[in-house]
């Protein structure tokens, strides 16, 4: 295959990549001015990527001797990633402007496109090095976002932990890498794959351990999970809404193409590590948010819980549990999305950000519209029917009890029930308690435009979406198998 046709498969990566470098030079010339211009420009850039997935970039080819993957799977993941960095890139100029007169800086789309481009190197990689590569321009771009108001000490410190963490992650997932290559003579998946399938030796298990446990730290799962409080605590509420929406999907998406793509084979010994992690997800997810009184912490602790059953979907390890997992994903970005945008909305009558759950009090009768689509989004996340979160889940554990993994949905099921608990906690405060101070009124267009997109999506009307959401994700899990 000629180089060309390689750059074609590549061109939603090539089109983030020279965009953001473009926009980095004339945020460089143009300064704090060229801040809302350069923002514009993000969003059309991201724009421009998911047009170029039409064509080769899912053809289902590989590029460069099999280090990429153009595949429908790949594609899939990657229009998810790009809306949800667009929405990043939206909902962050008024929030700053109003957070103590700390105007956005034109960086902020900047290393979002490239986090994006990271991301999108991850969802693709057919190669060991391709994924590490393709995560290390993501969480680098992470870092520097999550302290992005250096003036805030909780962004400070949020940030350094995240980095702290994360390259104690990265040494984790590269030690497995280098067991994986030791015993299987080769980074390609394809390689890797022939390698499980034939004897396996202690290395590569110990191998697809330290894997497994890498990427479980990138997608905040059970025990790999400390970090997610604190940093989504502390980064900026478009940070935290960002991390807690696109780099999900590029993780889960990784997961996904690792367990089936390159260690297919040992399927026996990688459900093990998913079922454990899952259930503790669910568990401890549910459990720990009880006594938030943070919103933004129990949006983390939910996230958790909600990357459990995602993990379900994949211990079943068949092409309808890899579906299931990114119809689960895209249901779960609007819902995670969609509350954060609430969050924003949350200010005190002199424009500081209020993150107690306590100040939703009596929400429904001084913002009813604001409650009504907070009510569905909590009510979406803890699953409960007619919500178009309930479907997600029922998705997941249909997969699992397709695959014979009948116990893991019922303690799935039976877990599932804790966590409504501290959803409905939420809606008990803004529809029942007495209304508190109102919040300060907003008049952002663009913000009560996304809420109410995502509150219609994740109410009833979201099942019209089913056949075609359903068509879409099964056509993109056989890519893998």
């Amino acid at each position: 295959m000629d180089y060309a046709a390689n750059l074609a498969m590549t061109l939603p990566e090539l089109v983030l990549a020279l965009g953001a470098i473009a926009l980095m030079l004339v945020s460089a010339w143009g300064g704090q001015g060229s801040t809302r211009a350069v923002s514009i420009a993000s969003v059309f850039v991201l724009a421009g990527a998911g047009i170029a997935l039409v064509g080769p970039a899912s053809s289902g080819a590989s590029a460069f001797g099999g280090l990429y993957r153009a595949d429908a799977f790949a594609a899939f993941a990657k229009v998810l990633i790009y809306i949800a960095s667009a929405v990043a890139i939206m909902m962050a100029p008024d929030f700053f402007r109003r957070t103590a007169g700390d105007d956005l800086k034109p960086e902020y789309p900047v290393l979002i496109l490239l986090s994006a481009a990271g991301m999108g190197m991850m969802v693709s990689a057919g190669d060991m090095l391709t994924l590490y590569v393709g995560l290390e321009l993501q969480s680098l771009a992470a870092y520097v976002l999550a302290s992005f108001m250096r003036q805030d000490q909780r962004s400070a410190e949020a940030g350094l932990k995240y980095f702290v963490l994360g390259a104690l992650a990265s040494g984790i997932l590269l030690y497995g890498i280098s067991l994986v290559y030791g015993f299987a003579g080769t980074t390609l998946f394809s390689g890797i794959a022939q390698a499980y399938a034939g004897s396996r030796s202690l290395g590569l298990l110990f191998g697809l351990v330290f894997v497994f446990a890498g990427i479980a730290f990138k997608i905040s799962a059970v025990p790999f999970h400390m970090w997610t409080p604190d940093v989504y605590e502390g980064a900026p509420t478009p940070v935290t809404a960002f991390f807690a929406s696109a780099p999900k999907v590029a993780a889960m998406g990784l997961a996904v193409r690792v367990a089936v793509g390159a260690m297919g084979p040992a399927a026996d010994q990688w459900r093990q590590i998913v079922i454990f992690a899952a259930l503790a997800s669910i568990v401890l997810g549910a459990v720990a948010a009880i006594g938030q009184t943070n919103i933004k912490r129990l949006l983390a602790y939910s996230s958790i819980n909600n990357v459990g059953f995602a993990l379900v979907g994949l211990a079943a390890g068949t092409p309808e549990g890899a579906a299931s997992v990114l119809m689960y994903l895209t249901i779960y970005v609007a819902m995670t999305l969609g509350s954060f945008l609430i969050v924003l909305q949350m200010r005190a009558p002199d424009g500081t950000p209020v993150e107690d759950i306590a100040a939703l009090s009596g929400l429904s009768r001084t913002r009813p519209g604001l409650a009504a689509a907070l009510a569905i989004f909590m009510f979406s996340l803890a699953g409960i029917p007619p919500l178009f979160g309930f479907y997600a889940k029922f998705a997941v554990f249909h997969a699992a009890v397709a695959a014979g993994l009948f116990p893991l949905a019922v303690v799935g099921i039976a877990a599932s029930v804790i966590g409504a608990y501290y959803y409905l906690r939420v809606v008990k405060t803004m529809y029942f308690d007495e209304p508190g101070a109102d919040f300060a009124r907003l008049d952002n267009r663009v913000e009560g435009g996304l809420i109410a997109l995502a509150a219609l999506f994740n109410s009833p009307i979201g099942y019209l979406a089913i056949p075609f959401l359903g068509a879409w994700s099964m056509t993109a899990a056989r890519a893998l198998f």
